[in-house]
């Protein structure tokens, strides 16, 4: 994982990174893997969700198109 992906995890407050911060933190590489696994998941039941049923996920922003 580069630099550029831990400073989009610190530089976002949305829930999701939020989430990785506090169940990471500065741990090692195989639980930052297996955590960045998880929060896939996440945003897979989420986006799931929000498609077949119309639910938007808690601290979802929408831009204008």
């Amino acid at each position: 994982m580069g630099p550029e992906f831990a400073s989009l995890l610190s530089s976002n407050q949305s829930t999701p990174s939020c989430w990785f911060q506090a169940r990471v933190g500065a741990g090692k590489a195989r639980v930052r893997r297996i955590a960045i696994v998880a929060l896939a998941r996440k945003l897979l039941v989420a986006l799931w969700s929000y498609v077949t049923q119309g639910v938007v996920p808690e601290g979802a922003v929408f831009k204008a198109a």
